[in-house]
């Protein structure tokens, strides 16, 4: 069987660059048009669903090659105001971009020498009323075997401060981590859900919160390429259930069945037919909005292969929860590059549609689509729309409602993996017009 040995998910690429010892504050009072980004025009014939893209946080020319791993829509400090929180592989950095008053945001380095953090994640870890970020570490990021991936805790002192905590060391390379209260702790304690890439060996875990920043971990799975591991009560027994993506060779969606007392019961969700398939990503949502979670799931990955980009096949896809485990495979479209499915209602009428951003195309052509979401007419059928095609190279995106109407605002980061002709961006806000 043929071993996918070069591929990392776009997000684990190599960061060799030192980081800075300054915490790094930026004041936007005001926040431009971003200038390698044009709003999108649209045909009579196609939905009238136009964003409108501006820079926040650190402009691009502060980085060598931004490269940014995942950014998350969060209110961290609980003022009222939702934020943005992101990891930046390539500085070795985890970063707030805080906004407070409405509209203005300020981005303050809140971790450093983290090697290569792909993933960032917002939970009250043991019940303070504070919300403390979880951060997967990858190590060294370019495909290796070495168990050099790291799981951080930055611990929310006073809504200012955080203190890193270092919870798992010298494993299979982290890829993502979520807080969870799947032992249901009475005192609302987290547990965690650990997802690691590695290479040839990889690993699903969780681990159980002892208190006091003590964790017991327990495997329950050592298939390798685990990317993303969302949590959610997929059974609707009132217990917390977790999924995972699995690429590499394997190219499947697993579950893993809350059964109590810390038991978890394991089954293949969904599997491709292709190793070659390039799955990207995997998140939850109502896509149906019949109370029961499902899956949305991208293919995209384009480092498989020796000349890397886009493929056919490549697009978004969603698993409807049929109940009692059992899950329905949707193609939703194609998409080349597409990576970190997200669900929301984008045009207003009260339907979950769907979006994803590409990392891999055909960057030669300005036509080639960066940005693109699935318009749901209530009934699952799914109209495409493209939501921008500058800047290339989105690798990530988050959704929230940072102007607080109601409207969703989406928020997408940059990671320069391969040369680019354009000039470069890095956290860039969109709201639709």
């Amino acid at each position: 069987m043929k071993r996918n040995r070069t591929r990392t998910i776009a997000w684990a690429l190599g960061a060799v660059a030192a980081v800075s010892g300054t915490i790094l504050l930026y004041v936007l009072t005001t926040r431009p048009v971003h200038p390698a980004a044009k709003p999108i025009a649209r045909t009579a014939a196609a939905p009238q669903i136009v964003y409108r893209p501006e820079a926040i946080g650190a402009p691009a020319s502060d980085f060598a090659r931004p490269w940014i791993a995942n950014v998350q829509v969060v209110d961290l400090d609980q003022d009222g105001f939702q934020d943005v929180l992101y990891c930046e592989a390539q500085k070795h950095s985890v970063r707030w971009i805080r906004q407070n008053p409405r509209g203005v945001f300020r981005e303050q380095i809140i971790a450093e020498a983290i090697p290569g953090p792909v993933h960032v994640w917002a939970a009250d870890v043991n019940h303070t009323g504070r919300l403390d970020v979880l951060v997967a570490s990858m190590g060294q990021l370019q495909p290796m075997n070495d168990r050099i991936g790291a799981l951080f805790i930055l611990e929310n002192l006073d809504n200012e401060t955080f203190k890193t905590r270092r919870l798992l060391d010298q494993v299979a390379r982290v890829t993502d981590v979520r807080g969870a209260n799947l032992m249901e702790h009475a005192d609302g304690r987290l547990d965690l859900v650990v997802g690691q890439f590695g290479y040839d060996q990889g690993e699903t875990r969780w681990m159980e919160n002892k208190g006091d920043w003590q964790f017991e971990s327990h495997t329950v799975n050592t298939l390798s390429g685990t990317i993303h591991t969302p949590v959610a009560d997929f059974d609707g027994d009132g217990k917390l259930d977790f999924a995972s993506v699995i690429s590499q060779e394997w190219e499947e969606v697993h579950g893993f069945r809350n059964l109590g007392a810390g038991r978890f019961e394991p089954s293949v969700l969904w599997g491709a037919k292709s190793e070659d398939y390039g799955t990207s990503g995997l998140s939850v949502a109502d896509v149906n909005q019949d109370g029961k979670p499902d899956l949305i799931c991208t293919n995209g990955d384009g480092f498989d292969y020796s000349v890397g980009g886009p493929r056919p096949w490549h697009g978004m896809q969603w698993l409807e929860n049929k109940g009692g485990g059992q899950f329905q495979f949707h193609r939703v479209g194609d998409f080349a590059g597409a990576f970190a499915p997200t669900a929301a209602d984008l045009d207003g009428n009260g339907t979950i549609d769907l979006l994803a951003v590409s990392g891999f195309s055909d960057w030669s052509n300005p036509e080639a689509p960066t940005m693109m979401a699935w318009l749901n007419d209530g009934q699952q059928n799914f109209t495409p729309v493209v939501l921008a095609r500058t800047p290339t190279h989105i690798m990530t995106a988050a959704v929230g409602d940072l102007d607080g109407n109601g409207i969703p605002v989406i928020v997408t980061g940059c990671l320069y993996a391969s040369p680019t002709r354009e000039q470069m961006s890095s956290v860039t806000l969109w709201r639709k017009q």
